[in-house]
């Protein structure tokens, strides 16, 4: 095999032509050259060099080794700057995937602090909720994903979750939202029978899954007249009149809607909001980073106030 220093000698023996200039140039001793010339020989089975007394000519496999030499080693020298900068995140790419409404607050606070603290990491970010951005982290399309899961679930969902490290967050309050003049917005918390009888605007599919089990346990089965992803309008149906529903503080906190009352739950409803990826890919630089910023954005998070 001919590996990088030996490419490099008979870079060094073509340019200095004598074993001595080399090993000067090179910072080695003559005999260590040598050795290294002899053990080269070995591994291509051809003479390299031809001694004419104290200097050396290559011969034509020297010269063809010397020659690709410049190209290789040019290579590899910038491969070991990019690495270089990667490591010292004067470069660098991470993959980021979260949910939506991690999309709204919690993600674009990380993404400023990352971006102002290494602005020349590159971050590629997509949403998805989390079985669509665990499955990407699996697949190797992603390196960090934003999940959550609520009380009493994990968040695979039954998925195998041994390849991957799983970082908490932070907690996420579920309130229930209204509008203003609905029959209970004096109260300071609700007991979630006392709205059986509403028509309910229910969320993403893991969302209606959280509704309906807390519907249950409180003795019914939610009328769920509207279902839609997107928070936004969630809201818009809460504030139109047209039913109540669950909604975490991340949304509220971005949203900022008037015509909006939100209320926490008896007994409360809380999600676990996760940073996930691989136990390799947590050593990457650019991603630690990008963990790093996503725990500081989840600490310094402003409370919700309770909308009245």
């Amino acid at each position: 095999m001919i590996d990088a220093a030996g490419l490099r000698v008979m870079k060094a023996i073509a340019d200095e032509g004598s074993f001595t200039a080399a090993a000067t140039s090179l910072g080695f001793t003559q005999p260590a050259i040598s050795q290294m010339v002899r053990r080269l020989e070995q591994r291509t089975g051809t003479a390299l060099v031809e001694r004419l007394g104290r200097n050396v000519r290559l011969t034509e496999a020297g010269e063809v080794l010397a020659r690709h030499a410049v190209t290789v080693l040019a290579a590899l020298d910038a491969a070991e700057e990019e690495v270089a900068a990667i490591a010292g995140l004067r470069s660098g790419r991470v993959r980021l995937m979260a949910f939506p409404s991690s999309s709204a607050s919690l993600v674009p606070r990380a993404l400023a602090l990352l971006k102002k603290r290494y602005p020349e990491v590159s971050v590629r970010f997509s949403e998805g909720e989390p079985p669509e951005s665990l499955a990407a982290l699996r697949a190797g399309d992603c390196d960090l994903a934003v999940a959550f899961a609520y009380e009493g679930t994990d968040v695979g969902r039954g998925e195998d979750l041994d390849p991957f490290i799983i970082r908490p967050l932070m907690d996420d309050e579920v309130r229930l939202a209204m509008p203003p003049d609905h029959p209970l917005a004096a109260q300071s918390v609700i007991n979630l029978a006392d709205v059986a009888d509403d028509p309910w605007i229910a969320g993403c599919p893991r969302c209606r899954g959280h509704l309906v089990t807390l519907a249950h346990g409180a003795g019914f089965s939610p009328n769920v007249a509207f279902e839609t992803e997107d928070y936004v309008a969630v809201l818009g149906l809460v504030r139109a009149g047209l039913g109540v529903a669950l909604v975490p503080d991340l949304i509220l906190e971005a949203a900022h809607e008037d015509g909006i009352v939100a209320r926490p739950l008896s007994p409360p409803s809380r999600r676990q909001i996760h940073a996930v990826t691989t136990e390799d890919l947590q050593r990457v630089p650019a991603v630690a980073a990008t963990l790093e910023a996503l725990e500081e954005s989840a600490r310094s998070r402003a409370k919700v106030p309770v909308r009245s």
